[in-house]
């Protein structure tokens, strides 16, 4: 409630009980002679206003502190799970890290084995050319031709 409803209630209240008292307490001139009761309603209502404003106060302080707890609550929250959130993606990027290590090695361990049996093809050619090669030397060495024009021929 604003401060012109408080005012304007107030003083509605005050006609009221003017008209009241006003019609009970005129003099032969017409003007009405402040009494005992309309002072103390006066006073009880001054009161019950003040009353009435520091409970709206009380209230609002009350309801202030509550959201701010609640909002220290959240925030307390919030701040631990971004805090699990960046251990988690922590972990995530060292495993992810320890995983592209493992198929690096993978990697290079693959290129080792097929250079060793790239090497030992090579190693089996170069025997058999060598082998042909004794064999050709042998056969015209003694002159004479091969039995066996094909090895798969028999």
């Amino acid at each position: 409630m604003s401060v012109l409803d408080e005012s304007f209630t107030k003083e509605k209240l005050k006609g009221i009980h003017r008209k009241r008292y006003v019609s009970e307490d005129k003099n032969l001139t017409g003007t009405p002679e402040p009494t005992k009761a309309r002072e103390n309603l006066d006073t009880a209502l001054a009161q019950l206003n003040t009353d009435k404003k520091s409970a709206f106060i009380k209230a609002w302080e009350e309801a202030q502190k509550k959201l701010s707890k609640v909002a220290a609550w959240k925030n307390s929250k919030k701040a631990h799970l971004d805090a699990k959130l960046k251990k988690l993606e922590e972990r995530l990027e060292q495993k992810k890290a320890e995983y592209a290590e493992k198929m690096k090695n993978k990697a290079a361990l693959i290129h080792k084995e097929a250079e060793e049996k790239k090497a030992m093809v090579e190693a089996k050619r170069g025997e058999q050319i060598l082998k042909t090669e004794e064999m050709a030397a042998k056969y015209r060495a003694t002159g004479q031709t091969p039995k066996k024009l094909f090895g798969c021929v028999g």
